[in-house]
């Protein structure tokens, strides 16, 4: 059976665009392309898509609204087609949170080159997002944390031995921040590397330090990693840990893309698994693809332990699947467990402080 899709962008441009590419897959079909939001509610009732791309910026009615509406009305698996700025990227977090499954930077319109490409990457994800099951989003409040009591100064899950390495791709964003919600401030170090373009970290960082009791920033290399912190590798650099003295600290490489991704998991975990050993705690989360399971087994084979999230509560059950399969897994959680999971094995692995 063909995925049905609807595309649904104000350019004209990219609409041809994007049809083209569709209709030249042979497992999907073009069921629409709509102009702006008002057309588009026409055509998801007549033709109920199995996966919409959807603009954000569009007259009348922008994508966000259209999102939330059809999220009540129709769940149906989403696409964000998004600028690459940070208007961009703050409406494009928005729209996670409102259900959207993943998002593509909008096509650069006569650069012929970059087309097969883009090609590939959206048939990838329109494929990934046809096997999305929707479901509602749950709200969660925002932490009661005053300015003052971000970073716990005592408590016996605090460590500066201790590490804690999460990876995630597809559905992400929210899985993250759901994980990082469930923890308190007296926790170890935690690096995390989630695909995503540049410009884009910074704001899911900050975003993140908002709603959780952590301190969250973009890395920006040379920090040394603290209890109570958390660093996101920033988009376009692969964020590696060493170990200088009795500290961990972040470094950031350029080096060429691994799995097509720049920041890359395996690439984060392979360097915290050399560095740490024993005191790692590997974590790796819904994502599409194979990044991360190679940089799971290798903490498992330095003496830590790691962590994969369940299929059933995976957005996409692509990149903890391949963990498992290589044997990288000791344990495999649901998202909702998976703070206390890692509290109650911190706990069991003692006190190790070197501050």
């Amino acid at each position: 059976m063909a995925i049905k899709v609807l595309v649904v962008d104000d350019s004209a441009l990219v609409r041809s665009l994007l049809a083209e590419i569709i209709r030249a897959t042979p497992d999907m079909t073009l069921v629409g392309a709509a102009p702006d939001a008002y057309v588009a509610r026409d055509m998801v009732n007549e033709f109920t898509p199995d996966v919409i791309t959807l603009d954000i910026e569009m007259p009348r009615m922008d994508g966000l609204a259209f999102l939330e509406k059809l999220m009540r009305a129709r769940p149906t698996p989403v696409i964000m087609i998004s600028t690459l700025t940070e208007a961009g990227a703050d409406a494009t977090l928005r729209a996670l949170e409102l259900g959207a499954v993943d998002f593509v930077p909008k096509p650069k319109l006569g650069i012929s080159s970059g087309i097969r490409e883009y090609a590939e990457l959206i048939v990838e994800k329109i494929r990934a997002a046809a096997g999305v099951r929707v479901r509602a989003i749950a709200k969660r409040d925002k932490p009661d944390v005053a300015p003052g009591q971000k970073i716990a100064t005592s408590g016996r899950l605090q460590s500066t031995e201790k590490i804690i390495a999460i990876g995630a791709s597809t559905g992400g964003t929210e899985a993250i921040k759901e994980l990082l919600m469930q923890l308190p401030a007296a926790v170890p170090g935690i690096v995390m590397t989630q695909h995503m373009p540049p410009g884009f970290t910074r704001t899911f960082a900050e975003r993140l330090n908002k709603t959780t009791r952590l301190h969250v920033v973009e890395a920006k290399g040379g920090e040394r990693i603290l209890p109570g912190h958390a660093f996101l590798a920033p988009g376009g650099h692969h964020m590696i840990v060493v170990r200088s003295g009795a500290d961990y600290v972040v470094k950031l490489s350029d080096a060429e893309p691994v799995h097509r991704h720049r920041p890359a998991v395996d690439v984060m975990m392979e360097s915290v698994a050399l560095a740490g050993g024993k005191n790692v705690l590997g974590v790796l989360l819904t994502g599409m693809g194979k990044d991360g399971a190679k940089g799971m087994l290798d903490i498992r084979n330095q003496g830590g332990y790691t962590f994969a999230q369940d299929e059933a509560s995976c957005v996409v059950y692509g990149m903890p699947k391949e963990a498992v399969a290589v044997g990288g897994v000791d344990q495999t959680v649901t998202l909702d467990t998976m703070g206390a999971a890692l509290l109650e094995k911190i706990k069991a692995m003692g006190s190790g402080n070197r501050l």
